[in-house]
């Protein structure tokens, strides 16, 4: 049975007319699709244009109600939309018509954002073409999900049936000492994965177990045929840890949660481009495109994204597209700068990564807009700071929601602080490091 399909299904998104959709759109020649990518890009500017009030108010605090170059567009930013996803969708959706999801990324700034059910549909089919570079099926191919998972109840059991109609695994990232991996390694002897999905952070610190152990991960698992590694970027030396240890083909994934997959690395190691359901620039503080070659600011169009306009939307990563090189009609990122983690060690000798901290600040930046930003600073083995923006100091009953969150994601003992900033810390790509690890700077 076809489990993904199905609980697409369920969720009311159309996957066999999008999975249709998409070979269309793909099956025509590459300078066909190359001009189409901007026509469509142009047609969902208009379509937002004209039917988003949110967009129409943006446009014209801007100033730029009568673009006609391209380029003309102002870039949207993430702070442009922390506002209420009602008051973002365009004229004939609201939000129990569409995909809605929240994030805060590893940028540790939380907003709301949508998809139409249609676009999240082709969102997914294409996904599932990628995964199909490395020979996987998103219904048959058995995942072991390197990630976190909220522990509130009702969330946690969504994510867990989501992982059972998945066909994935979880091994929680809260924890990854050395006898935690060791249950891992017994998981892995009995349980016939296809592959590997998670944080590379994460990834990386079971791989060097593996290494440690003098065990290659294939060896006990021989059905393994690739490990793809999300979320942070996955550095030279961790794709040679993580190939070490597991004795399979390491695939980047670049994505974000509000826009899907944007770069996906092909069975020739090219980090392909997604230039179907998507534009992506690469771009100057200006705006304006950058040489491929040259550093630059991403942003991206989601081109059939009707029921929210994410246009010209800055990710706050910078990236590299590689000169002269197409795949097809698609370029190749050559490089991306930002989206790293520390980890935590903590008095127990647990290590926990640092996207762990996602899940201890999430509850607190849902239960309104007043926290805008805040990341997590370990000082000492038992001091943790917390830093973050608001109009005022954060009340007990706030500080004792994040101590008792901290207590249950990580351990007790730990000794928390509160710093209230007007401003965080920003890495050179412009984002925030959620958490970021002090100890070795003092």
């Amino acid at each position: 049975m076809k489990f993904f399909d199905l609980a697409l299904k369920r969720s009311g998104m159309p996957i066999d007319e999008a999975k249709v959709f998409f070979k269309d759109l793909t099956n025509k020649p590459d300078s066909e699709l190359i001009n189409q990518n901007q026509q469509l890009a142009w047609d969902i500017f208009k379509h937002h244009q004209q039917n988003s009030p949110f967009y129409q108010a943006f446009l014209d605090e801007k100033g730029g109600a009568g673009i006609q170059n391209w380029y003309d567009i102002p870039v949207l930013k993430k702070a442009d939309l922390q506002k209420p996803l009602a008051e973002m969708l365009s004229n004939g959706y609201d939000v129990k018509s569409v995909y809605s999801s929240n994030t805060s990324g590893s940028s540790g700034t939380p907003f709301y954002f949508a998809r139409d059910k249609f676009c999240h549909a082709v969102t997914w089919a294409s996904v599932i073409e990628r995964y199909g570079w490395h020979g996987l099926d998103m219904n048959y191919s058995r995942q072991a999900r390197f990630y976190g998972i909220p522990l509130e109840k009702i969330k946690y059991y969504k994510e867990k049936i989501k992982d059972w109609m998945g066909r994935r695994v979880r091994f929680p990232v809260f924890n990854l000492e050395d006898k935690v991996c060791a249950r891992f390694l017994e998981v892995f002897k009995t349980t016939k994965f296809e592959y590997l999905y998670g944080y590379t952070n994460s990834l990386v610190v079971f791989a060097k177990y593996c290494v440690s152990q003098n065990i290659v991960l294939k060896n006990i698992c021989p059905t393994l045929k690739a490990c793809l590694v999300t979320s942070e970027v996955c550095t030279k030396e961790d794709k040679q840890v993580l190939e070490q240890g597991f004795g399979v083909r390491i695939v980047n994934e670049y994505g974000a949660s509000e826009l899907g997959v944007l770069a996906f690395e092909d069975a020739n190691g090219n980090w392909v481009l997604n230039e179907e359901t998507l534009l992506i620039e690469v771009v100057d503080s200006n705006g304006r495109p950058v040489a491929d070659g040259e550093q630059g600011t991403i942003v991206v169009t989601g081109l059939f994204n009707k029921a929210m306009p994410f246009i010209r939307y800055e990710l706050g990563d910078i990236g590299v597209i590689e000169p002269g090189l197409r795949i097809g009609h698609r370029r190749v990122l050559s490089q991306l700068m930002g989206r790293t983690n520390d980890t935590a060690t903590l008095p127990s000798g647990r290590k926990v990564p640092g996207l762990s901290f996602y899940y201890v600040s999430k509850s607190l930046l849902e239960k309104g807009d007043r926290i805008k930003e805040l990341i997590v600073k370990q000082m000492a083995l038992d001091h943790f700071e917390i830093e973050y923006v608001a109009a005022t100091e954060l009340t007990e009953t706030e500080k004792n929601d994040v101590k008792e969150a901290l207590e249950r994601y990580l351990e007790p003992g730990l000794k928390i602080t509160f710093l209230k900033s007007d401003n965080l810390e920003r890495t050179r790509a412009g984002k925030l490091k959620n958490f970021q690890s002090m100890m070795a700077k003092q």
